[in-house]
């Protein structure tokens, strides 16, 4: 994408320097850059390999992107002519950036030779050309000023895609996943994945609206299976995820997806599942969330052995122009932070477009390696077929209406008569129009794989709570090989003596942390074939020195990770410390949840509120997926939560926006108030059937809290300690007239200062399910306390924030008879004060209300 303006000259036909021109400054220390010189002939081929993409004739209606002068002299001569052609042609190639040696001498080998398209490829291309085409045209003309983000100008993408498919299953290529935003979504359904056309009249038609009454989402960002079959008989199978309108959000999402798939197959993995991910020019140069995840490539845990990326290049983003949505030449210019090749790609030139898909294909398998393909056309429409695109681009679209189909221009140019291909595909297209104008029903266009056999949605019921208890004889034996080493193993005299501890635990001489609870957990799956997979910033030792789930050898630096080492049939464990983003990793993760529902997936915040920064992830899948698109996630959201007077960036998770998400049993929002419970809960996300996005509010103070500890009894062996509790009762209690209602470390607070003070009179329940709302066990232990006249919500987050307008309500509907009251903090628009003595005479205030002043 250029940063030059529309009123910029053209450039003049020759385009070489002349060589009485001056070099620059800038031009000169480019050169001195340059390799060794060798030959006269390698010395010219290397000055078009490095800038030839300058020069190359790329935007098909000739305005954007002219030829800019290379910043060094070019000899005249057959050699420059020759390179001109390869390098400056339809094609351009940016590769100089590459380190290594061989990529870039693989990549010189495919574009210095000559190549032609033989007349059956270029008929096949003409073919899929004519149908995209008309595909769109019969839309055009039955549904006039519907949406639907029309490829027309584009529509080189569909031979594209096809000879990528067909290049890659030759290479061994089994599966495809990939994401793309609106424009050409259809048409790909369609003419690459090979949904019926009649399946989107149908849903054009939008024939039994009651059956998407609150839920469903629009056509062009559903997603659909398919299959594809190259002429040699092998296939693909092809999914297109379902995507919101946050364009590059589904970026992280298919990598996730991606990387289970590959998992699932093991070493092969890589080699048969293909990622791929088509953008919009203006969302590649402008979402962070794409550059986010772009730098996931090679990262261990995330890799996915290469993504083909494919830019859908109009030149346009809705209506601004290109210099107003990048700052430098291409959209595609943030990819230069990877060694990874750049292809540009004249899209009005089908035969040059299905050369590089060729190209980009062979390349991902043979190096494992990302590249990207920027295809660049242009918009015959507005960015939906509702705008009017001469308001603001009137001299492009003068320049676009003289532009005929390019079915039409291409069999002009390889001199094949279309008229009656064309006038039977047309045909066709009518008639799967009337098919889906027919329909009665919406026809589903994804179908789940087989491992989500096991595994449900839709309403919670009491199938959730399975058993999760185990014996302390289990708790010991799986707490025994947590805290071996090797016998050569250095380990640091602090974490040896954490070590010890945990032992003692094991022994039931001393009482459970939430750290030790939580490997305890991940070792009970792993030992009987479930997937544990944690990622987060800094998760391997845990933000708060709690977990040490990674330990390392101080002398060599080796790592030992003791959940890798449970048993010789154990499920699978990983924990890795992310990059420093949270909507990239988390989606991410999303995703691996997606096509992984046999493993634990979690994802954990370095501090609650940092999920904010993936509050697109959150909103778009995690809380409305399943609602949207019928997919299910069991993704787990681990949120360090409470107020310990750290300031405002470290004390909320931000609560009370999960909670207002939370509709149709579509999450499970929960705050575990002790290590016992924290087990359970996480056991529980496990074995049971329902596949939930659960949202946890982990301590942070009291991660060792006295109050807050375990003893090995709660894990199973008591009377009730089987399952995950969702109200925790208040056993010391003695007739008292007022209940607190809370949830978390307010909680362990109060229970603090009621013991100092000997009053048991004021009773403590703790809410440890938040959503859905745990009514019939809230009701059965408020019962316990007849004598109590009124219940009082108490919550350490001002009052406009945290659980108190969501759980008013519902505590009204349990209390009976009672007075419900409440004590917060005041409103604020900050969550929390930087002053820690403050902090300290807010939760003074709050103690004081809800027990009585000393």
């Amino acid at each position: 994408m250029a940063t030059t303006p529309k009123s910029a000259p053209k450039p003049a036909s020759k385009s070489v320097p002349s060589s009485k021109q001056k070099p620059s400054s800038a031009a000169a220390e480019l050169r001195s850059g340059a390799p060794e010189p060798g030959s006269p002939r390698e010395t010219v081929f290397e000055i078009f390999r490095r800038w030839g993409y300058l020069q190359a004739t790329l935007d098909p209606l000739k305005q954007y992107l002219p030829a800019d002068p290379f910043p060094i002299e070019v000899p005249e001569g057959e050699d420059a002519r020759e390179a001109r052609g390869y390098y400056c042609g339809n094609i351009a190639l940016e590769f100089s950036h590459i380190a290594s040696p061989e990529k870039r001498q693989w990549l010189q080998e495919q574009m210095e030779q000559p190549t032609r398209a033989t007349k059956e490829q270029q008929a096949h291309t003409l073919t899929q050309l004519i149908k995209a085409d008309l595909f769109e045209q019969v839309i055009q003309q039955r549904y006039l000023g519907t949406k639907r983000f029309s490829l027309e100008g584009l529509t080189a993408l569909i031979p594209f895609l096809d000879r990528v498919f067909a290049t890659s299953a030759n290479e061994g290529v089994e599966k495809a996943m990939f994401a793309m935003s609106h424009r050409g979504r259809l048409n790909v359904m369609v003419n690459t994945i090979g949904r019926p056309a009649a399946d989107i009249f149908t849903k054009f038609e939008d024939v039994d609206p009651r059956s998407t009454l609150g839920g469903g989402d629009v056509k062009y960002h559903m997603g659909a299976t398919g299959r594809y079959t190259a002429a040699n008989g092998k296939t693909i199978n092809l999914h297109l995820a379902s995507n919101p309108s946050h364009l590059e959000a589904a970026d992280p999402v298919i990598m996730g997806r991606t990387r289970a798939k590959q998992v699932r197959l093991g070493e092969e993995g890589k080699k048969k599942v293909l990622p791929m991910i088509i953008h919009g020019d203006a969302a590649f140069a402008g979402q962070g969330i794409w550059a986010e995840t772009l730098v996931l490539a090679t990262i261990p845990g995330y890799e996915v052995g290469g993504t083909i990326q494919i830019v859908v290049n109009n030149l346009l983003g809705f209506t601004a122009e290109p210099q107003e949505s990048n700052s430098s030449r291409f959209a595609t210019d943030v990819a230069k932070r990877l060694p990874i090749p750049i292809f540009h790609v004249n899209a009005e030139d089908p035969d040059a477009v299905v050369r590089v898909a060729e190209i980009a294909a062979k390349y991902r398998a043979k190096f494992q390696s990302d590249v990207v393909v920027d295809l660049i056309g242009y918009r015959r429409h507005g960015h939906s077929e509702v705008d009017d695109p001469t308001v603001t681009q009137p001299k492009r679209y003068a320049i676009i209406k003289n532009t005929p189909p390019l079915y039409q221009s291409y069999a002009e140019r390889i001199g094949v008569n279309a008229e009656a291909e064309t006038k039977q595909i047309q045909q066709d297209f009518y008639a799967q129009h009337t098919l889906g104008k027919e329909a009665e029903h919406i026809p589903h266009l994804s179908e789940l794989p087989t491992y989500w056999s096991a595994y449900k949605g839709g309403y919670i019921d009491d199938s959730l709570n399975v058993e999760t208890g185990l014996s302390s004889a289990e708790v010991k034996a799986l707490v025994a090989k947590l805290v071996t080493t090797p016998a050569d193993f250095h380990v640091h005299p602090k974490v040896k003596a954490l070590l010890k501890q945990r032992e003692e635990m094991g022994e039931g001489k001393r009482p459970f942390d939430y750290g030790m609870a939580e490997l305890v957990a991940y070792a009970s799956l792993l030992e009987k074939g479930h997937g544990v997979r944690l990622s987060g910033q800094d998760s391997q030792r845990g933000t708060f020195n709690q977990r040490h789930s990674v330990l390392t050898d101080i002398e060599t630096e080796k790592k030992w990770i003791p959940l890798q080492h449970m048993s010789e049939k154990q499920g699978r464990f990983e924990v890795y410390n992310s990059m420093l983003s949270e909507a990239a990793v988390l989606g991410f993760e999303y995703g691996y949840a997606r096509d992984y529902p046999e493993t634990l997936t979690l994802w954990e915040a370095q501090f609650g509120d940092f999920a904010n920064g993936a509050q697109i992830i959150i909103d778009q899948f995690i809380s409305a997926g399943e609602q949207k698109w019928g997919l299910l996630s069991g993704v787990v959201l681990l949120l360090p939560h409470g107020y310990e007077g750290q300031g405002p960036e470290h004390s909320s998770a931000r609560m009370e926006r999960y909670l207002q998400l939370c509709a149709t049993d579509n999450m499970i929002v929960a705050q575990p108030s002790n290590a016992a419970q924290y087990f359970h809960l996480l056991r529980r996300q496990a074995l049971t059937a329902f596949r939930k996005p659960l949202v946890v509010f982990t301590p942070k103070s009291m991660l060792r809290h006295p109050d807050a500890v375990s003893p090995i009894a709660d894990f199973g062996d008591a009377a009730d300690s089987k399952k995950f509790r969702n109200v925790l009762a208040d056993g010391e209690a003695k007739d008292p007239k007022r209940i607190l209602v809370c949830t978390g470390k307010i909680g362990h607070n109060l229970r603090v200062e009621r013991a100092k003070r000997g009053d048991y009179s004021t009773a403590i329940v703790f809410v440890e399910q938040l959503y859905p709302w745990p009514e019939a066990e809230l009701i059965a232990a408020l019962e316990q306390y007849p004598n109590a006249e009124e219940v009082v919500w108490v919550q350490e987050e001002p009052s406009n924030m945290g659980a108190l307008n969501y759980a008013m309500p519902l505590l009204r509907q349990c209390a009976g008879n009672r007075r419900v009251l409440s004590i917060k903090r005041h409103e604020a628009a900050s969550p929390a004060t930087g002053s820690a003595k403050a902090h300290d005479l807010e939760e003074k205030a709050l103690i004081e209300l809800a027990l009585g002043k000393k």
